[in-house]
């Protein structure tokens, strides 16, 4: 699907894609079922690049998180892109009112992981929040022309000062690139002044191969238990969630006691096979 890229200036870049024109619902349609029926690209491209200038106009609405507006419209496209392979035309809405919610999404990730997940948050709460405080912050300044206290924006947001406090901070400290420059030559980065606290190369081979030894170790140790002392092996001693006593109890009709008995017998025999075991069973997480 050959899409104009988003090089040189952006006004440059906008003046080429409104050569495209707008499609009408009737030319939409037709192109929408050749690309669903017969996955024709050439349909394909043509629903693409006729929707690109409402890309450029969604991707303004994100233009104040201090990234390139032509990244943002990059991202925007690939999220049209998607939103096209997905369209079904039989529902009889037009493609740009459901390729906006991928647009944004696509946008709206790519600003999340440019803030960095751990200082802005994962869960929907505080990515609604991201994506609101910047707004709300906006509006209440042009309303009473200061700058409005963190009491204000969560009453007007609905969520509690404490929380309008802790994002504002994490809002105001970027991620530090370690390849951006120290000086102004250019000289040296961040990278270059830190300090290596991990294995050197050599080590760091013979505890792999070393790691990689007892994983077919274990695997072979596995393989002379029942089935049902592999299982606890493999959903309790090993799994990232493990099952409880109980659980395994209660998949094998058998009481919380006697499910331990066997994880225990189950260990012990691990432990004959690779004696190193009996010294540290936590390379059974290998």
């Amino acid at each position: 699907m050959e899409v104009p890229a988003v090089t040189g200036t952006l006004d440059l870049y906008v003046a080429e894609i409104n050569r495209f024109s707008i499609l009408t619902a009737d030319e939409e349609f037709r192109l929408a079922v050749r690309l669903k029926k017969y996955n024709d690209m050439e349909a394909a491209e043509k629903l693409v690049v006729s929707n690109l200038r409402f890309v450029v106009k969604i991707a303004h609405e994100y233009r104040n998180y201090g990234l390139k507006l032509a990244d943002l419209v990059q991202e925007g496209n690939i999220g049209l892109m998607h939103a096209v392979k997905k369209f079904d035309p039989y529902r009889g809405y037009r493609l740009i009112s459901y390729a906006v919610w991928w647009i944004r999404a696509y946008i709206q990730n790519y600003i999340i992981k440019s803030w960095s997940l751990v200082k802005i948050g994962t869960t929907q709460a505080q990515r609604k929040l991201f994506f609101k405080l910047s707004q709300a912050k906006k509006k209440l300044e042009s309303l009473s022309e200061k700058k409005p206290e963190f009491g204000e924006i969560a009453e007007t947001l609905g969520v509690s000062p404490e929380e309008i406090a802790e994002m504002d901070l994490r809002m105001s400290s970027r991620d530090l690139s370690l390849d951006a420059h120290v000086t102004e030559d250019g000289g040296s980065t961040h990278m270059d002044y830190l300090k290596y606290e991990g294995e050197d190369q050599e080590t760091a081979l013979i505890r792999k191969e070393e790691m990689a030894l007892v994983q077919h170790n274990i695997a072979g140790a596995l393989a002379r238990l029942s089935e049902k002392e592999s299982f606890i092996i493999r959903h309790r001693v090993m799994a990232d969630n493990p099952l409880t006593l109980q659980e395994i109890g209660d998949r094998y009709h058998v009481s919380r006691e006697r499910a331990r008995q066997i994880e225990k017998q189950a260990l012990r025999k691990l432990a004959q096979a690779i004696p190193y075991l009996g010294r540290d069973t936590k390379l059974l997480e290998a």
